[in-house]
């Protein structure tokens, strides 16, 4: 037996099927032309129904979508009041139509919970989820400091920091395309890093558990204008973001002492920012292959549902 869910997220078309222990996530970007930032809405919501056929059909042909007993996808950002983006339209409106011609029950949950579920158990701790810990989403739209708490079978996500503009995940693509890298941009910062000859220690004001990093982003263009070499310009992006990342943590665990603290989302995927967290703060992290958009942890939401015998829809 096992769950399938789905999550269809600004950039990235995912399906996974778990079983309660082991799981398979299969799923592909979307394109994005050379030199942009990003998709419309209504472009990533075609992209999104042109590949989900193809991805359930590679899930077929392998086998994975036997006995499956409930459905599930991710059907807005996060589960707060207003959140909705038109991409996760696509996901949802097709999980529930499979889900009723299988006769089996659908789930939703947000797109942040898939997050956290699936860092947890990529990290191998699924026991975070079943008692308060501290998190971070940190991803091309989403840089938040979540205080986390069980809430039946999924999670009740509170922000006590983050960005008060711009996320992480936005600044280092905005870099990376200002430098003539694709968009997303985060592997190439990551590979440029450890080329750079020049290491600055600028540290962002931190206002209790919030920051801004709008301020950095000109900093970047400055220096990109006046000929700064790319890997230079890589490294201060990061260690930027690093040290103020780190620096926020550690304020959240002198408030919440004993808190785990996990880290989801593609920026969380980086090599440097995950070396410095885990020695300074003891930070938890997914694989970076469940780092960034994947339904995996929609599947695990949606197994948790059904064997806590919730109804669904």
């Amino acid at each position: 037996m096992a769950v399938l869910g789905l999550d269809t997220s600004n950039y990235t078309t995912s399906l996974a099927v778990f079983d309660g222990r082991e799981g398979i996530n299969v799923g592909k970007l979307l394109a994005v032309r050379p030199g942009e930032l990003g998709l419309r809405q209504s472009e990533a919501l075609f992209q999104h129904i042109r590949q989900l056929p193809q991805l359930m059909r590679e899930l077929e042909q392998s086998g994975q979508l036997k006995n499956i007993i409930a459905v599930g996808a991710s059907t807005r950002p996060r589960a707060v009041e207003g959140s909705y983006m038109p991409c996760f339209l696509a996901g949802a409106s097709q999980g529930e139509g499979l889900a009723s011609a299988l006769g089996v029950p659908f789930y939703e949950n947000s797109h942040q919970q898939g997050h956290l579920a699936a860092a947890a158990w990529s990290a191998g701790r699924m026991d975070l989820l079943d008692a308060p810990f501290l998190a971070w989403h940190l991803s091309g739209g989403t840089t938040e400091l979540l205080y986390v708490e069980p809430e039946g079978y999924n999670l009740r996500a509170q922000a006590v920091g983050g960005t008060s503009d711009i996320s992480a995940g936005q600044l280092i693509d905005r870099t990376g395309v200002l430098m003539g890298l694709p968009f997303p941009a985060g592997k190439g910062l990551d590979e440029l890093y450890a080329k750079a000859d020049r290491c600055e220690d600028y540290r962002v004001k931190l206002h209790e558990l919030t920051f801004s990093l709008s301020g950095i982003e000109n900093q970047v263009k400055k220096r990109v204008d006046s000929g700064e070499k790319p890997e230079n310009v890589a490294r201060f992006t990061l260690d930027t973001v690093i040290n103020v990342v780190l620096r926020a943590t550690q304020e959240a665990q002198r408030r919440w002492p004993g808190h785990p603290v996990l880290c989801s989302g593609g920026v969380a995927s980086n090599s440097h920012l995950r070396q410095a967290m885990e020695q300074a703060c003891g930070a938890l992290f997914a694989k970076p292959q469940y780092s960034t958009d994947n339904a995996m942890g929609t599947a695990i939401l949606t197994w948790r549902a059904w064997n806590a015998g919730e109804g669904g829809k």
